[in-house]
């Protein structure tokens, strides 16, 4: 309970902070909008789902994607913030008084992920203005729909421990920026994220079907009833709900752990 009690306060502390320099979420929310845009007009009808290349399959197979990019790119501003917090001392000040060792950590993470919820709320409104639908390719319910959201923000939470652990591990903000983004990229484009798995190379296509991302990015599909069903023999992607479950909860042990440690390490 008091490990509890202190990561709200710092939570709180930084989603103050946060409403103080605004400009960080607007800049959050203007590129993962350029995304949507970009790829919806620039590659729509040029990029095969399945046996279609409709623009409008492919925007409906696209924001599954775009959504998971959103949330996982918030690492680098999870990076960033603990390098900067660490390089004014504030890890100094911290330690000196009684409170649990990972209230630190888990405080930031929880309130990037406040931030990341109102960076998918703004994109949601942008994809639907754009035309994405849910329950184009087959039914689905506000309940499976939220479900997905939910998964997507386990996903970028997940995340965010990798932020941490980059940020405890460099020293200045500019290197936990290039360092929060740089493994992103074969990451999300290593996936089912943008083309349709099925056409990649078997090698590459066995990499994108077991790629954690691409799991979440299928459950989402699946959930929102949009094109692009996988139809891989691989595990995450015949039960792609739950490998992103644990996916999700498996980076969240692994990192946190990891972060912890390191910032108890970096506190001595």
């Amino acid at each position: 309970m008091q490990s509890a009690g202190d990561s709200l306060v710092i939570a709180r502390r930084n989603l103050i902070r946060m409403t103080r320099i605004p400009e960080v979420v607007l800049f959050g929310i203007i590129q993962p909008v350029m995304f949507v845009v970009l790829f919806t007009y620039v590659f729509g009808g040029s990029i095969k789902v399945g046996n279609s290349t409709s623009p409008q399959v492919y925007k409906d197979f696209l924001m599954a994607g775009i959504f998971a990019q959103t949330v996982t790119f918030a690492t680098a501003g999870s990076a960033a913030g603990i390098a900067d917090d660490m390089q004014k001392g504030l890890v100094d000040r911290f330690r000196s008084l009684p409170m649990a060792r990972g209230a630190v950590m888990t405080g930031r993470t929880v309130a990037d992920l406040v931030q990341t919820c109102i960076t998918l709320l703004v994109l949601a409104i942008v994809a639907l203005i754009v035309g994405w639908r849910t329950g184009s390719a087959e039914p689905t319910n506000f309940g499976r729909v939220l479900g997905a959201f939910g998964l997507l923000l386990l996903l970028g939470y997940a995340f965010t421990w990798i932020g941490a652990l980059i940020g405890l591990s460099v020293r200045t903000p500019e290197a936990a920026t290039s360092g929060g983004i740089i493994w992103l990229f074969p990451v999300t484009f290593i996936s089912n994220a943008f083309v349709d798995s099925s056409q990649m190379t078997p090698w590459l296509r066995h990499i994108a079907d077991w790629n954690p991302f691409s799991a979440t990015v299928q459950a989402c599909r699946v959930l929102f009833g949009n094109p692009g069903v996988s139809t891989s023999q691989a595990w995450p992607m015949e039960h792609p709900v739950w490998a992103s479950v644990v996916w999700s909860i498996l980076i969240i042990v692994v990192f946190r752990t990891l972060a912890v440690r390191k910032y108890r390490s970096a506190s001595v």
